[in-house]
């Protein structure tokens, strides 16, 4: 492999390093994320410019989430 190839693909490498987040949860840990705080019947996952938004049941009220950066927020 040449020089220039090599450092084609250590060049990708860190891109792809740097943008993929790290604190991307799979839907598997964001619903036991969620439930371990709370929430019940997790549904509606989407991906959104602001996070992961996310519908729920919490203490019997249906609620609209935004995950973002591992920090669940309630949206009003």
């Amino acid at each position: 492999m040449s020089a220039r190839t090599l450092f084609q693909v250590l060049l990708c490498s860190l891109a792809f390093v740097f943008i993929t987040p790290a604190h991307a949860l799979t839907q598997e840990e964001l619903t036991a994320k969620l439930q371990s705080a709370g929430y019940t019947n997790i549904r509606d996952i989407k991906s959104t410019a602001e996070g992961i938004a996310v519908k729920a049941t919490k203490n019997g009220k249906d609620v609209s989430l935004v995950v973002s950066s591992g920090q669940v927020k309630e949206r009003q």
